[in-house]
């Protein structure tokens, strides 16, 4: 089969590799569409994944696709069942997966990270990796039920959005526009979006946003909840200083490893304000394939870039000059 190896910091390479073996627990997953992340470009880049990564490896940790073999123990999927992968691998047996914070898991796994991902023609993934897809969802939406269930977890730490409730999403990129989408969902009074590529507000205005701002300079507001999804210092910062009293703010995006924050103590103190920090996607995704299967989320408006194999590690090398709200890759041409 062929397929994208991250051979090393800045380096990929596509090999025609072996069909993997297919363990009783598990299924052959033939890939449809795999989506591009911003934890692909860190890894790339050589900063850490959700986990430790070894090269060489297969990226892709959002994709969907068609079962077409199953190992000898499975019973609950079946040759041509459509299916989302969930990702992430918990130990269960470490002090964290006992508290039932498993994203937290002091042994985490994930494919994509650190086994083989979906940026190949073929994946093996254990069943219970496996998300149904209604047969009419198109593969390239049914790909993006993991970021889908990151946001959903977002959203569950963060106090309940209500019609008095004033939200400001910091970056609208494929995180920020469905932040955006479910964020309206629950009738807020005002949802801002900041987003500095002003070729993107058309659409964030037709998914919702009733303001629209080009710079985190120009926020001339306070919210009571601010969503953060670039992960730069300055947009975090940002995020604190747009708050009112007694705010939720939500980092949901993802830094490099050496950022620091320069946040004002005081107002932290004084205004009472919660800040809070956003790791995958423990217990949402059958909320995220609902959602999907569905249809309450539009998700084809915001792939932005369709792309093939050859061409993902062009992408991750120019990542930001290239406007991508979202870069997903079709496997299977």
């Amino acid at each position: 089969m062929k397929a994208l190896l991250l051979k090393d910091t800045n380096q990929m390479k596509i090999e025609h590799v072996e069909l993997p073996i297919v363990k009783a627990d598990e299924v052959l997953i033939k890939v449809m569409y795999c989506g591009i992340c911003g934890t692909d470009v860190h890894i790339y880049r050589g900063e850490p994944g959700s986990a430790e990564v070894n090269p060489p490896i297969i990226l892709g940790h959002e994709f969907s696709g068609e079962i077409v073999k199953t190992g000898a123990d499975i019973r609950t999927f079946a040759k041509g069942d459509h299916v989302a992968i969930d990702p992430n691998i918990y130990c269960g047996h470490c002090q964290y997966c006992r508290q039932g914070k498993v994203q937290l898991c002091e042994n985490l796994q994930a494919i994509g990270v650190t086994r083989d991902g979906g940026m190949a023609e073929y994946c093996v993934v254990p069943v219970n990796s496996c998300l149904p897809l209604a047969d009419d969802v198109p593969f390239e939406v049914g790909a993006m039920v993991e970021p889908l269930s990151c946001v959903l977890h977002g959203l569950d730490l963060v106090e309940p959005i209500t019609p008095a409730t004033k939200v400001l999403i910091i970056g609208g990129g494929f995180i920020g526009s469905l932040f955006l989408q479910l964020v309206c969902s629950k009738s807020p009074g005002k949802v801002a979006v900041c987003e500095i590529n002003t070729k993107k507000h058309r659409l964030l205005s037709k998914l919702g946003a009733s303001t629209l701002y080009s710079n985190t300079s120009k926020i001339d507001d306070t919210f009571d909840l601010v969503i953060e999804c670039v992960g730069k210092p300055a947009t975090s910062e940002a995020a604190v200083a747009s708050t009112k009293k007694g705010a939720n703010i939500l980092l949901f995006g993802v830094p490099t490893p050496e950022a620091k924050l320069s946040l004002p103590a005081f107002d932290i103190y004084s205004k009472e304000l919660k800040i809070m920090g956003s790791f995958i996607n423990p217990y949402t995704l059958r909320d995220a394939v609902s959602v999907i299967n569905q249809n309450n989320v539009q998700i084809k408006p915001m792939l932005s870039h369709m792309i093939a194999l050859e061409e993902v590690a062009e992408v991750l090398e120019n990542f930001q000059e290239k406007g991508i709200t979202k870069a997903i890759v079709k496997v299977h041409q």
